[in-house]
């Protein structure tokens, strides 16, 4: 296994709520990378980011570990949610909230097991 998938699957075992995207969320560089981290933001709660125009490594490798070939890329708890068109369908008809703020709530409860 290479070193680039292990970082990824490192980034997503560590990280609940994960975005791989174009950007940042602050500046977006791409239009689908934008509504997708606008529906996550929406959610309320916290998420890590990776911007894959940084990481050619990881843009070249996600969409094999994935099987998935296209960003932005949105994983929650371990899963691929699924890119733009699943995700803002998801937000509109309030399954992304849920998702996100049960995944949040499972990895706070985590951190405070973790933290007594």
């Amino acid at each position: 296994m290479s070193e680039t998938v292990e970082k990824i699957e490192q980034q997503i075992r560590e990280n609940p709520i994960l975005i791989y995207m174009k950007g940042t969320p602050q500046l977006p560089q791409c239009g689908f990378s934008a509504q997708t981290v606008q529906a996550l933001m929406a959610c309320g709660e916290r998420f890590a980011f990776v911007n894959v125009l940084d990481n050619p490594d990881i843009r070249a490798e996600l969409p094999k570990v994935g099987n998935w070939p296209t960003f932005p890329q949105l994983w929650v708890e371990g899963e691929l949610v699924g890119g733009c068109d699943i995700v803002v369908e998801m937000y509109q008809n309030g399954e992304l909230e849920t998702l996100i703020k049960d995944a949040a709530a499972r990895a706070n409860a985590g951190e405070e097991q973790r933290d007594s």
